[in-house]
């Protein structure tokens, strides 16, 4: 669905067009539509308040974030009342990975309504679910803390989250592999580079040695993202006595 540059002087239909996609989304009717305009509204849009503020989603992105985690924080609290500070950490930050969050927002097709000056293509996986939680923002603004959480609960808790599978989940493999390498006292060394292929988007390729081996290798659009591929993989491969070594 796409929206005209200036979003906040739409015309009706397309104000009808957008309310009627939140409405979908929501599961209720959104009051003030101006804010959750602004939660799919791209810095490169280059929209200005009265004020000269820049206008994006990134503030509201913010909110989400803490509303999310103080929402998830309580539904972890209430039904796991046996574990501890560790364990429900550990399990919230798996709810909300960044990984999970993207899963969100493209199931939810938020892109489509994502106003930028740039094409989508050139967007990173990350603003699926930058503009899930700017939405979550948008819904507390709009209709407060209870609105919100039902929207969670609907959206994420009921449909995706499964304590007894969230333990087996792994949020890092580049923390199992660097914790297992410093167990068994094993050198390790991530060598990431540019890589100059023909891709549109700038890529980072890694190796990953182990001792003197090189043990995985792999690339992606940022040197986080290669270096977690390329563990990942390495993981894999040495899983037999990873394990063992648990």
């Amino acid at each position: 669905m796409n929206f005209p540059s200036n979003i906040f002087n739409s015309h009706p239909k397309e104000d009808g067009d957008f309310f009627g996609g939140m409405t979908r989304i929501l599961g209720f009717k959104p009051k003030k539509l101006d804010i959750y305009k602004k939660a799919f509204l791209h810095r490169s849009a280059n929209v200005k308040d009265a004020k000269g503020n820049p206008m994006n989603y990134e503030r509201l992105e913010f909110l989400g974030d803490a509303m999310l985690g103080t929402i998830i924080s309580r539904y972890l609290y209430n039904e796991v009342p046996e574990g501890d500070e560790g364990y429900l950490t550990k399990m919230r930050s798996k709810i909300v990975s960044r990984e999970h969050l993207n899963e969100l927002g493209k199931d939810l097709n938020l892109i489509d309504f994502v106003e930028s000056r740039i094409p989508r293509s050139h967007f990173g996986d990350n603003i699926h679910g930058n503009v899930f939680e700017a939405l979550v923002g948008a819904i507390y603004l709009d209709r407060g803390y209870k609105y919100c959480e039902k929207f969670i609960n609907s959206r994420v808790i009921i449909p995706y989250v499964d304590i007894e599978q969230l333990e087996g989940k792994v949020i890092s493999y580049k923390s199992l592999v660097i914790e297992w390498c410093q167990k068994q006292k094993k050198t390790f060394n991530y060598h990431v580079y540019e890589d100059t292929g023909k891709d549109v988007l700038k890529h980072f390729a890694v190796k990953l040695t182990i001792g003197n081996n090189v043990v995985a290798k792999a690339r992606a659009t940022s040197k986080k993202k290669a270096e977690e591929r390329a563990s990942k993989r390495a993981y894999f491969a040495l899983q037999n006595k990873i394990d063992k070594s648990e």
